[in-house]
């Protein structure tokens, strides 16, 4: 086993684990929940007595136009903050899959001196190709007006998109016909399992979800598609994949490591967790198993410092 991978599990999750790894794709629905169950166990048992949250807080005018805050309760200067956008496959997905993710990935980064924001948005069913992106930037505006009294540093805010979630972060701080004129407010970029290229490939299992968000004309898919517009990366990148992806995320995130690495003639962050797949990623956060959680904020800290 590489270093803490699976640290606090019993023995029986961790047969279970192993035994989806492989065969992840063959049934990704199914499997997700297994995962949710394992380490929802887990994490029913951490705790957040010190950890103030703060739900449901509007950014904006739809329902849906919402998100969470968590924060140390003891915090008393300006922190850097997360701002966490969940997955679905663009038409389903909640911010919280039940009581324990994805809160898991802000408590962990409280614990660390952080400020942490689950970022709700709408489906594709009412907001296709790019309003998902243009929630992120509402939300991301809203975090940047109210810094002051949520006791952030606005020149700290990292901005983490799992899933579909990281299509849509990745569209808002690249792609200029989808970011905001005066540009994005973001320091660092953290694209975990992201769907960067918009494919209905016949091994796509969630091929309905992207002709629901970018529409039923394919010809318009390249255009839309985040890695077309790399170049415009203009702040530090992580990427991360699991070792037992959805089909074709990983190849995609090796396409963007490419083209960043070649236009700054210097490789980003890049991390393949082991042994873990597409849900269990982020699901593992705030246990025991450190070794993706401490490469994140490794990262941070050294955008941290880089800030003037």
């Amino acid at each position: 086993m590489f270093l803490d991978t699976f640290k606090g599990l019993d023995q029986d999750s961790i047969k279970k684990m192993l035994s989806i790894g492989p065969k992840w794709a063959e049934d990704i629905i199914s499997h997700r929940q297994i995962v949710i169950d394992i380490y929802s166990s887990l994490l029913r048992n951490r705790d957040l007595k010190n950890i103030l949250i703060q739900k449901n807080i509007p950014y904006g005018s739809d329902p849906r136009h919402v998100l969470d805050i968590y924060q140390q309760a003891d915090l008393n200067s300006p922190a850097p903050v997360v701002i966490f956008v969940h997955g679905g496959a663009f038409v389903r997905g909640e911010k919280d899959a039940n009581d324990h993710i994805y809160s898991n990935f802000l408590t962990y980064f409280v614990r660390h001196g952080y400020v942490g924001i689950n970022l709700e948005y709408r489906h594709a069913t009412e907001a296709p190709f790019p309003e998902g992106s243009k929630d992120i930037a509402s939300g991301v505006a809203w975090v940047v007006k109210h810094a002051k009294e949520l006791n952030i540093d606005p020149s700290r805010i990292f901005l983490v998109g799992h899933s579909a979630g990281g299509t849509h972060v990745a569209s808002y701080v690249m792609d200029p016909n989808v970011r905001p004129q005066h540009g994005h407010s973001i320091a660092g970029l953290i694209l975990i399992s992201a769907r960067l290229r918009a494919d209905v490939r016949s091994d796509n299992p969630n091929a309905g979800g992207v002709r629901t968000y970018y529409g039923e004309d394919s010809a318009l898919y390249e255009f839309r598609s985040p890695l077309t517009w790399a170049d415009h990366l203009d702040i530090p990148v992580l990427i991360a994949i699991s070792e037992f992806e959805n089909p074709g995320l990983d190849v995609y995130a090796s396409e963007l490591f490419h083209q960043v690495s070649t236009k700054n003639w210097r490789s980003p962050a890049f991390i393949k967790v082991p042994k873990h797949n597409h849900t269990s990623i982020v699901a593992h956060l705030d246990t025991e198993e450190e070794t993706f959680g401490r490469f994140m904020r490794s990262f941070m800290s050294e955008v941290s410092t880089s800030i003037v």
